[in-house]
């Protein structure tokens, strides 16, 4: 059988990459960014979280920039949702995917959403009930897959324990992230191995930051794996407010641009990338 070429991009850089930015960004811009995207050929777009004002006050316009998104053919818009009211509000503006986050780490989990591992997949049992009433697809994080800025490494066991019951809820996609971005190509080996024994390598995704220069580098390792989803931001947008140290999200363009050296080809127009670039950078300056 022929090696599977095709690589999906999910571009996080609206949600993951603007969540901890300090400065006002108008809701314009948002929208304005994501259509710029949706130009340059990207068709998956995770736009906004569904998410308390209070914890994340950057998505506070969530409804507004969901409502408002440049709707096209092939076009995927996604939304990360906490819990069923977020699903609720998600769905109303038009969601056309949901996304739950979870964590191998269970103080990570008492710090990002205030309840235990177990309580978090609890609290998502409604959503996915929710997302199959309106035949929607759900994505599960996996946060602190290899290490949290807490408790140091993460037991690859550990991360496969929650991707199961992540699937066992109706999960249809698992995203392990690289969430403070210290992981090493051969942790990332063991924690896929690990996860693979659960979750088929074509229902998988990996989500890496470039704190320390490996993105790319475990993106390989992924690939090597099977794993043909990756998520990026543009121009590195990102990071995470409860994961000190978490700046830097891999770039959608050192990933287009590491994906089609290895042949697997990207159908990203770069040019039309680069003025997203430029958006996302004023965006980034202007806190």
């Amino acid at each position: 059988m022929a090696e599977d070429r095709n690589v999906t991009i999910v571009e996080v850089g609206p949600r993951d990459g603007l969540q901890n930015e300090k400065g006002v960004i108008s809701t314009e811009d948002k929208l304005e960014l994501i259509r710029l995207l949706a130009d340059a050929g990207v068709r998956r777009i995770e736009a906004t979280a569904f998410v308390s004002p209070k914890w994340v006050p950057q998505m506070t316009d969530h409804d507004a920039v969901m409502r408002n998104a440049v709707r096209r053919p092939g076009l995927l818009l996604s939304a990360l949702v906490p819990n069923e009211k977020g699903a609720l509000a998600a769905i109303a503006a038009g969601a056309q995917e949901l996304a739950v986050f979870a964590s191998a780490s269970e103080t990570f989990a008492q710090k990002n959403t205030n309840c235990t591992i177990a309580e978090s997949i609890e609290r998502f049992r409604p959503v996915l009930t929710l997302a199959r009433e309106h035949g929607l697809p759900v994505r599960g994080y996996v946060s602190c897959a290899v290490d949290c800025p807490y408790e140091g490494a993460i037991n690859p066991a550990a991360v496969r324990e929650v991707a199961e019951s992540l699937v066992g809820i109706g999960c249809g996609e698992i995203a392990v992230a690289d969430t403070i971005g210290r992981a090493r190509p051969e942790r990332v080996d063991a924690m896929l191995a690990a996860v693979r024994q659960s979750v088929l390598a074509d229902h998988l995704a990996c989500h890496f930051h470039d704190t320390s220069g490996q993105a790319l580098a475990n993106v390989d390792v992924a690939l090597g794996h099977g794993v043909r989803i990756f998520d990026s931001a543009v121009a590195g947008l990102g990071g995470c407010p409860y994961a000190p140290g978490a700046a830097g999200n891999l770039a959608t363009r050192d990933l287009v641009l590491h994906l089609n050296d290895r042949g697997f080809r990207q159908p990203v127009d770069l040019e039309m990338l680069a003025l997203a670039e430029a958006l996302a950078r004023q965006m980034k300056a202007s806190k």
